[in-house]
């Protein structure tokens, strides 16, 4: 969406500055974050940050005590060298089963742990469990994670990194899935075990929930727990992937919170003509007409639209960015109108993307000979809609614009509704809290992604979703869906205490 930041996992990663945004999802594909390599845009420019940061120190209990190191270790290479992709090699249950196992063997009753399994897609099986709390009337957190990861073949890799082998070298961990988002799934798994073994008592019940086909499939797992399980993953909220840090040049700059993402809808703009021979042609032509009405989708700018929190990432933003673009994102938060402030703000695709609903040409077909005057052309339209802005409204905005070419316009499917998740003081105040002890100076930051994770479907069924993991990645290194895929070894660990005591806040209680 990936998931999808300074940070591949991210979508809803920040854009500060002319650096690094990721391709966002495929449509075709589901509300997943980028594609393999190969079709994934990531632009990486030469612009420094404008920002003056110290590195931030890390606190000498960042990182979880040995034992559990060991353990998550083991757990995370389980993980990575079980085949998940949506293929004939790949298999979604093997993995659930996998980890439902090291629950039980940790201890967990059998009624708290649940391979569920669609009957009509064996190999796409979820994992929920449940870790009991103090029965106090409190709803569940849920911990959402997908352990399904893209497709990842060895001849695309380096000779010596098979994709599906998990190795440990200068200080990384290599593997398809260790950024997205097995590494989530596996520090799920371990801070229960931890829990478990500490002897903690929430006062609310903790869920986790591993799922199938996030990255595309026919049985995407958020969907079908929704559909048919919504009883084992109710809960007040979910922690999901979306967020997580940013590091630049080593310094850490942002803890990332995910708390808002664009709809995703395509349209289909048609153009038709009687057509006839190419040697008698004439200006009413279906290809002419269609390119004259994807100009003018070109040239067209959405309203400026802002959010809670789309207000909350330009206004913790600008001391970060500094200079022109800084002095714009207090302005435009001040005074959504300035026109000044906007165009400014405009220039940047990933702040422009953070303004404004966009809709873009991405599929292109016309004629049918090379011989013969067109009598058919048609272009696909994808529109990332801002969670407030009705789609309808942005297909008649489009109808608008190719009416006078004789184009029309017609969406493909609906939009999936996704409002913006609360921010909450009883949410923020716990991450940034933490985010401060454990890296003094980094500030977190509210961010909307451009693209889209399992957490729209979880909102739209009223479950709020804040994607946030306190796993920092460096912004020109995104490997995520790509060759080579890597974390940095105390990056993993440092997440992993990060949401440790996270969740441990905000689920509340303490040691029985």
């Amino acid at each position: 969406m990936l998931a999808a930041a300074g940070f591949p996992r991210t979508l809803g990663a920040p854009y500060l500055g002319p650096r690094f945004e990721a391709d966002l999802s495929n449509p075709e594909q589901g509300p997943m974050k980028t594609r393999p390599v190969s079709a994934q845009t990531v632009t990486a420019a030469a612009a420094v940050l404008a920002i003056s940061i110290v590195p931030a120190p890390m606190t000498a209990q960042s990182q979880p005590p040995d034992e559990y190191r060991t353990l998550a270790r083991s757990i995370f290479a389980e993980l990575i060298e079980i085949n998940t992709t949506n293929s004939e090699r790949g298999d979604n249950t093997v993995a659930a089963r996998a980890m439902a196992r090291r629950l039980l063997e940790a201890g967990f009753a059998e009624e708290d742990v649940h391979v569920l399994v669609p009957g009509d897609a064996p190999t796409k099986g979820n994992l929920v469990a449940r870790y009991r709390g103090r029965q106090s009337g409190l709803k569940p957190i849920l911990l959402l994670a997908h352990i399904d990861v893209v497709e990842a073949l060895p001849q695309d890799w380096s000779p010596d990194i098979p994709p599906f082998e998990f190795l440990e070298r200068e200080g990384y961990y290599y593997g398809r899935g260790v950024t997205d988002d097995k590494d989530e799934a596996a520090i799920h798994v371990a801070n229960l075990i931890r829990w478990k073994r500490e002897g903690f008592v929430p006062d609310r019940d903790i869920i986790v929930a591993l799922t199938a086909d996030e990255e595309g499939g026919p049985r995407n797992g958020v969907q079908f727990l929704l559909e048919e399980h919504r009883d084992l993953i109710d809960a007040a909220y979910a922690l999901n992937e979306g967020g997580g840090g940013m590091e630049k040049d080593g310094r850490k700059i942002s803890n990332n919170v995910q708390a808002s993402e664009k709809k995703f809808l395509n349209f289909s703009f048609t153009a038709t003509n009687p057509g006839g021979h190419s040697s008698l042609p004439v200006r009413k032509n279906a290809i002419y007409d269609l390119a004259h009405a994807l100009e003018a989708v070109q040239g067209h700018d959405f309203p400026v639209m802002l959010n809670e929190v789309t207000e909350a990432f330009f206004s913790r933003s600008a001391d970060l960015v500094g200079g022109d673009m800084g002095e714009a994102m207090r302005r435009i938060t001040a005074n959504p109108t300035d026109a000044q402030a906007v165009a400014v703000l405009s220039r940047e695709p990933g702040y422009n993307s953070r303004l404004r609903t966009t809709c873009v040409a991405t599929l292109l077909s016309g004629g049918h000979a090379s011989n013969a005057l067109p009598q058919l052309a048609t272009a696909n339209v994808n529109c990332r809609i801002l969670p407030d802005h009705d789609p309808d409204e942005v297909q008649r905005t489009l109808q608008g614009l190719a009416a006078p070419f004789d184009v029309t316009v017609e969406p493909a499917g609906s939009a999936t509704p996704s409002p913006p998740s609360p921010l909450t003081d009883d949410v923020l105040g716990p991450i940034e809290r933490i985010t401060g002890q454990m890296w003094p100076g980094v500030k977190v930051l509210p961010v909307m992604s451009t693209g889209a994770t399992d957490g729209l479907y979880l909102r739209r069924e009223g479950i709020p979703v804040y994607g946030v993991s306190g796993l920092f990645g460096d912004m020109d290194d995104v490997r995520a869906h790509g060759q080579d895929e890597r974390i940095r070894i105390d990056s993993f660990y440092e997440g992993m205490e990060f949401l440790f005591r996270l969740v441990s806040a905000l689920a509340g209680g303490g040691i029985a």
